[in-house]
Order: C-alpha cells, then structure tokens, then sequence
C-alpha cells in the first residue's frame, strides 16, 4: 500500500509555491475588488460619500432591502426546521420528492425563478386579470420581491439543518415523548438546544444571500426608484447612470454585509466545532 505523503514532507519549494499561487489568486479576485469598491465610493471624499447615502432613493433601496429580509428569512427559517424535522425524524412516502425540491432552487437560474412569478401573476397570466380586478400588486411590487428572494433562499436554512439533525438521530426526542413531553416542549427543551448553531448558521447564510438577490428581484421588480429597487437594482442603476460615486457607495454596504457575513460564518463555525 502506497503511503501517502504530509504536507510537512513536500519539498519547501513547492509549498511556498503553492501557497503564493493562493495568496496571488485570492488578492486577484477579492482583495482588488474590494479595494476598489471602497476607493471609488470615498473618491470624492466622506462628505459625499454620506450623502449618496442619504437620498431618499438610497434610503428608499435599504428599507425596502432590509424589509424584504425581515419578511423572507423568518419564513424560511420556519420552513427550515419543519423541512428538516420531517425528513430527519419520520419516514413518510414523497421524502425524496421533497428533498429534490428543496435542493430546486441552486439549479434554477434566479431569473428563470423571477419569469416565472411574472407568468404566474402578471397582468397577461391566468390571475392576472382577477388580480387587476381587486386592486392587488404583486408583480412590480413589495409580494413580487418577497415571493421571488423566498424562491431563491429557502433551502438555506433546511439545507443546514437536515444533515445536522440525521446525525443527532431521533433518540433523544423519543426519550423525552417517553417522559411525558409534548411536542413544542420537546422541540424547545431537546431539539432546538441540538440545533442552534445550526440554525444561526443557515439564517445567516439565509439573510445575505436575501440582501444581495439581484437576478430574480431584477425581473418582478419593475426597476421603479424609490418603491422596487433593491440595493443590488440601485447600485446598477446608479452606474448606468455614470453615477459612478453613489454607485460604489452603495455597494460599499453590500460589500460590508458581506465581510460580516463572513466573520460571523466565521465564528459560528468555530462555535459550532466545540459543540
């Protein structure tokens, strides 16, 4: 049998090869990127900077982004867990089915996921006359975004949670029901305590992928200042506007949520290890 040989062991060589080729790539396509980002959008200065902040459809962009979330990430968190809690625990015909569709969204382009809110609700679909009707907005509208960022961020959080609560296994819940539990005492009690880096974990990973949806929001949004645009949509229309500052000024905010996403990636893993 071939023995494998430790990384100690390679010739010093190529180890420092290897790891310059990594530091070079990764300085390449992350560190340049957001170092530009944060030099064009404080190019004119931290007075501009504020105020590209500060209009109203830059304020407009981050409460409807920030709203959006708030509706999207708890839901899918409930999805979540009631997904994973019935794939991990019972067996029940259609299991497979369901975790195929769970899994639907990485495979679909999130434009693809847009079009077909478009074709389900616009004014040309089947509901879109009932729906003009009575006066109810989806597409182009507030339901519109939070249906579409719901398409493309629910298997986050089911995602982390199903091979984390497989591996638990359902002993511990049975041995609670044997003691007189009941079901929400023992998911608050057992479960839920098994579960929680877990669970921070996959809503993390859940809320910056809602904040930073592009494609899908893109189509069922409309593109209307101050109402549908999210911060992704108004950073592009920022620059295709040649507004280049208020541009990489908004995005400096993505960019942020983004290394926070990271270190907080970061520390729930390092969290969840010891555990």
């Amino acid at each position: 049998m071939r023995k494998l040989h430790s990384p100690i062991s390679e010739p010093l060589l190529m180890r420092t090869a290897l790891v310059l080729v990594a530091v070079v790539y990764i300085i390449v396509l992350i560190g340049l990127p957001l170092t530009v980002i944060f030099y064009e959008a404080l190019r004119k200065g931290f007075v501009a900077y504020i105020e590209a902040l500060s209009q109203p459809d830059a304020l407009a962009a981050m409460q409807l982004t920030l709203l959006v979330a708030a509706i999207a990430v708890p839901l899918n968190a409930f999805f979540g867990i009631a997904a994973s809690w019935a794939i991990a625990k019972f067996r029940f015909p259609g299991k497979n089915i369901l975790l195929t569709l769970i899994d639907l969204p990485f495979s679909v382009s999130p434009v693809i996921s847009g079009l077909i809110y478009v074709l389900l609700f616009g004014a040309q679909s089947m509901l879109g006359k009932w729906l003009l009707e009575y006066d109810i907005e989806i597409i182009f509208a507030v339901p519109g975004i939070v249906l579409a960022t719901l398409f493309v961020t629910f298997p986050y959080v089911a995602r982390e949670l199903i091979p984390l609560m497989e591996e638990q296994g359902p002993e511990e819940e049975e041995a609670a029901v044997l003691l007189g539990a009941g079901g929400l005492q023992t998911f608050l009690r057992v479960t839920l305590p098994n579960i929680k880096w877990g669970l921070l974990y996959g809503i993390l990973l859940c809320n910056a992928r809602a904040m930073g949806e592009f494609g899908a929001v893109s189509v069922v949004s409309g593109h209307i200042e101050g109402r549908t645009n999210t911060i992704p949509l108004h950073v592009e229309l920022l620059y295709n506007e040649y507004n280049f500052v208020a541009a990489f000024a908004m995005a400096s905010i993505l960019t942020v949520l983004a290394l926070l996403t990271l270190l907080l990636k970061y520390l729930l893993e390092k969290r969840f290890k010891t555990y």
